[in-house]
């Protein structure tokens, strides 16, 4: 029986750039989380003589060869695994396939875990003669043990990591391991590196998908000649990344204990503002910032005014967070309740910009309503 996985997309709640590195890749500082908007991907797998691949979608623009993230994916875990199987992919698309929403990068991931769970289900007979272990994905619950961060982040616990699989993954692209851990991720390197940290409650989201595109290649030269022009060099990036990476750290992990990155109490009803929001308590929203934006905005002026529809500065319906995801050109804002979130829709609407209403979606969500069937 085929394994349906729900392939949901993310967020960036702020995106710090650095200069390029000799090797032409760019050191950044995230917090990735995803949310409940998704794509479905099904795959059947079954042990044959020789591997051999199949993929299919409902949109004719998604890649059906090799350039596919999840045929990629597939391919090595399998090479990996010393394993040769007949497997087919599909890919029921619903998010924007260039956005900034990390669609493909979830796709690769969805393929990974409906490909385990088919071998997994062809092995169960051999386990039961031979007491061989179940996979990783059987034993380790993510939500339960793949283990929470301390201040530093050199610190971070990665006992419990299904290290070979993040391998596989960041392979496939630098976005894709963070889809193995679900809900709020920092990322470090070029994106591939990643940590789990506490997870917020579900927050309101408001993702506008405009029709112009935005090439994140074009961004990524564009940020070289900001870098020139600002003298910004490898080392300073880095001194600078790893600061904001211990800032995301302490406000997470003070968050969750009930305290805001500032010292403040988190449910002090006397002051002012949405004091119950966990986005709120953890301080972030008062400093993240995309650096895309500084490169972006300026040739397409139209996402800059979409932000600022998103955001509705000085309004009762404020966003709490608004910014471009990524390199766009998908941009998002965050609301305290459903109802400023759908002030945020009809304000997109009246301007003809297509939108949907979702939520964020915590690591423990994440695992828990991924498999379909």
């Amino acid at each position: 029986m085929p394994t349906t996985v729900r392939s949901h997309a993310k967020i960036n709640l702020g995106l710090y750039i650095g200069a390029p590195r000799s090797d032409g890749f760019h050191p950044l500082a995230t917090v990735y989380q995803t949310i409940e908007l998704h794509d479905y991907v099904t795959v059947s797998a079954h042990p044959a003589p020789e591997t051999s691949i199949r993929l299919t979608s409902n949109d004719p623009r998604v890649p059906t060869d090799s350039r596919n993230t999840a045929w990629k994916i597939v391919a090595l875990e399998l090479e990996r695994l010393g394993a040769r199987a007949s497997v087919s992919i599909y890919i029921d698309k619903r998010l924007p396939i260039q956005g900034g929403l990390g669609a493909g990068s979830a796709n690769a991931i969805a393929a990974f875990v409906a490909l385990e769970t088919e071998l997994e289900r062809s092995r169960q007979k051999d386990r039961a003669l031979t007491g061989t272990p179940p996979s990783w994905l059987a034993t380790l619950q993510f939500a339960e043990t793949i283990g929470l961060p301390n201040k530093e982040p050199s610190l971070l616990n990665t006992g419990n990591w299904p290290s070979s699989q993040l391998d596989v993954a960041a392979k496939v692209g630098s976005d894709v391991p963070l889809f193995l851990i679900g809900g709020a991720v920092l990322g470090r390197g070029r994106g591939e590196i990643v940590y789990p940290l506490p997870d917020i409650d579900s927050t309101w989201c408001v993702i506008a998908t405009p029709s112009i595109g935005v090439s994140t290649p074009q961004a990524f030269h564009d940020w070289d000649s900001l870098c020139v022009s600002e003298g910004l060099t490898v080392h300073a990036s880095e001194d600078r990344l790893e600061q904001l990476s211990r800032a995301y750290v302490s406000a997470f992990t003070e968050a969750m204990h009930g305290r805001s990155s500032s010292g403040v109490p988190a449910y002090d009803r006397d002051l002012a503002g949405p004091q119950e929001s966990a986005l709120v308590r953890t301080g972030i929203t008062s400093w993240i910032q995309n650096d895309f934006e500084r490169v972006v905005f300026p040739q397409r002026p139209s996402l800059a005014e979409i932000k600022r529809l998103l955001a509705a500065d000085g309004s009762p319906e404020a966003a709490l967070h608004a910014s471009l995801s990524g390199s766009g050109s998908a941009l998002f804002g965050l609301y305290l309740t459903r109802e400023h979130a759908q002030a945020a829709q009809h304000r997109l609407t009246a301007a003809g910009v297509q939108s949907q209403i979702t939520q964020t979606l915590p690591r423990s969500k994440y695992w828990t309503e991924m498999i379909v069937e």
